[in-house]
């Protein structure tokens, strides 16, 4: 089975909403305005490159990323990984053509199928929605989660706030940066 692998730019209040800048959040960009930029804090995210060998992301995020992504050198390893974008909406036309291979997954019993097949971890990158409904049905096996010293109020949340039993998390691996920064990985606990 593979591992699937939820990462996030997360503020200490759980807002995950626009770290990058996407327009419409009044805090939009909110991982490059308030925290001192140190290369060491970021190391997590060339990991995750090296070691992913597919993304999964919601229909928004890859809304978001597709536009961008293919182009930036710094996520050249992604453009050649397969993507699975969960959907009910999102149409094989409205794919962009220069990022690779990139499939539509309709419901999430798809990604649990997917993640019975051969291969390496699956990374999950924003998608805030998906990730509350992978998230209640079982399917997140690890968090990576680079926590920023910020209080953000309001905006969408990475932890989904249906109400079940709690779900127990190891901390597997942990890192405080001179900026403020917290790595934090935790395995989900079965």
């Amino acid at each position: 089975m593979r591992t699937l692998i939820s990462t996030a730019f997360i503020s200490l209040d759980g807002v995950v909403e626009a770290p990058g800048g996407e327009s419409g959040y009044r805090n939009a960009g909110w991982t490059f305005k308030e925290v001192e930029f140190l290369p060491e804090s970021f190391e997590i995210k060339g990991r995750e490159q090296e070691q992913s060998t597919a993304m999964l992301m919601g229909r928004v995020s890859y809304e978001a990323f597709s536009p961008v992504w293919p182009d930036m050198p710094e996520f050249t390893h992604y453009k050649t990984l397969p993507k699975y974008v969960v959907s009910t909406t999102l149409t094989e036309d409205k794919l962009v053509s220069n990022w690779g291979e990139t499939a539509i997954l309709r419901s999430l019993d798809e990604v649990a199928a997917l993640k019975q097949t051969e291969g390496g971890p699956i990374i999950v990158h924003g998608s805030a929605t998906l990730n509350h409904g992978l998230s209640d049905a079982g399917l997140i096996d690890r968090y990576h989660l680079l926590v920023f010293p910020l209080l953000l109020g309001a905006g969408k949340r990475l932890f989904s706030a249906t109400d079940k039993d709690a779900q127990k998390l190891k901390l597997v691996e942990h890192e405080v940066y001179g900026n403020g920064l917290q790595k934090q990985v935790f395995d989900v606990v079965r």
